[in-house]
């Protein structure tokens, strides 16, 4: 019995190996063909493919330090799927622009797949996609993006977070449910007719899920009647609705964070900024929209927070639906495309220092308000972000309502220099968990 044991683990143990060597053989022979005429990139290893060579806490330093050795079009693998890295101003733009049908796809997300069964409109593909965007822009502009409709509401949500924040009265907090329900409070004021307030229970607790999520990963008229019953459904306006919510205010409450902590680490810009604001809005008056264009400065700030957070760095994955030829290279149909956002925001050949929290970028000699072409925080292309004017103006009326009112600084006992820059690990890069202060201003 013991003999007919042993023989048998030996058998087993011979098939397993067999399996193996059959498997790697087939992997070997798989990864050469399929990466005929692909872009180069580290050589992969069984089963992992190249994750060896990234940092997944921090894979955008990683692609960096990859862009340098191949160059702007590279192939990174996650296990045996092979992903396409687009790395630099130049190439970016030409793929999401110039070759923008080429690259329009989005990626197929397992899990994104899973949880949106292909509605709403940030993962969605094709004739819906298109159906689905046309639709989100239109019942947009109903309710008032971009004009002073939004303006209003902006304002309005200005005034409960600034005496929020004087009700610490000088003393420290986190700023993060505050500002991302002021926010999203302007996301519910446009789709659903109300705000909520900061303390109410399942507003919060909205909030705090749609943080974590980031840490972990319409008119009629305007559409064939034939698809009307396939696409406008229920199930299709509720993930609709929800990309919104995460697109919407995830990213802006993020960039308004990270705008007060450099504030705070960089004492010599705020007061610079402060003293724009004094000059053209009178203390206790609301910022306008229209104060925007005799605000340069102010302006600057705003963007290269924008492009110094890098608050998205990967982008969302786009995909190719065929075939596509692209610097020299053939990027096989249904290929993952990541249009690397941080080696564009960050490009050498592009920012005079990328590396730098420099207002100056956005200034021109004479000192007015420029905005580089590889200034792409929403990315570009067909799938840049619906929601920019949006954000652009929430961004503007916030944070120079907030430094009009107060003047933020680091806790006792922490020097402008123990400020760090280093964001936590998430999809959406945010500050670390930190406190604030906010002197109130006369």
């Amino acid at each position: 019995m013991t003999f007919i044991t042993d023989s048998l683990s030996r058998a087993d143990v011979l098939l397993c190996l067999t399996a193996c060597i059959a498997f790697l053989i087939y992997w070997i022979n798989g990864s050469k063909k399929s990466t005929r005429n692909m872009p180069p990139g580290p050589t992969p290893l069984p089963l992992i493919g190249t994750l060896h060579v990234l940092d997944l806490n921090r894979p955008y330093k990683s692609l960096m330090e990859l862009s340098e050795k191949y160059g702007e079009v590279f192939t990174i693998q996650f296990g045996p799927k092979k992903v396409v890295i687009i790395a630099g101003y130049k190439a970016v733009k030409d793929a999401l622009i110039t070759q923008a049908d080429d690259f329009g796809y989005r990626a197929e997300i397992p899990i994104m797949s899973l949880l949106t069964k292909g509605n709403g409109l940030l993962f969605s593909h094709g004739e819906l996609w298109k159906s689905m965007r046309r639709f989100t822009l239109s019942a947009l502009r109903d309710f008032g993006m971009g004009k002073k409709t939004i303006e209003v509401k902006i304002q309005e949500e200005l005034t409960p977070l600034i005496e929020d924040i004087k009700s610490h009265n000088g003393k420290p907090f986190d700023s993060t449910v505050i500002l991302t329900s002021a926010v999203a409070n302007v996301i519910c004021s446009i789709i659903f007719g109300k705000r909520y307030e900061y303390d109410d229970q399942k507003f919060e607790r909205l909030s705090r899920l749609m943080e974590e999520n980031s840490k972990l990963a319409g008119a009629p008229s305007l559409f064939d009647s034939t698809k009307a019953d396939t696409y406008f459904n229920e199930e299709n306006l509720v993930y609709t609705v929800l990309d919104l919510f995460s697109g919407g205010t995830e990213t802006t409450s993020a960039t308004l964070r990270w705008s007060l902590l450099l504030m705070a680490k960089y004492p010599e810009i705020q007061k610079r900024v402060q003293e724009e604001i004094r000059t053209h809005i009178k203390l206790g008056q609301m910022p306008t929209a229209e104060n925007r264009r005799n605000m340069p400065y102010t302006d600057a700030v705003i963007h290269e927070v924008q492009r110094f957070a890098n608050i998205l760095p990967l982008n969302l994955s786009h995909a190719t639906e065929n075939d596509v030829y692209f610097r020299g290279y053939c990027i096989p149909k249904g290929t993952e495309v990541i249009p690397f956002l941080t080696s564009v925001l960050y490009d050498k050949s592009q920012w005079e220092t990328p590396y730098k929290f420099n207002p100056n970028h956005f200034l021109d000699a004479n000192g007015k308000f420029h905005r580089p072409e590889a200034f792409m925080p929403f990315s570009a292309g067909r799938r840049a972000c619906v929601g920019e004017s949006l954000a652009k103006m929430e961004l503007f009326l916030f944070f120079t309502g907030l430094l009009h009112a107060f003047t933020f600084h680091p806790p006792a006992g922490v020097s402008r220099e123990d400020i760090s820059l280093e964001p936590d690990i998430g999809f959406v890069l945010v500050p670390k968990p930190h406190l604030i202060c906010a002197k109130l201003n006369n």
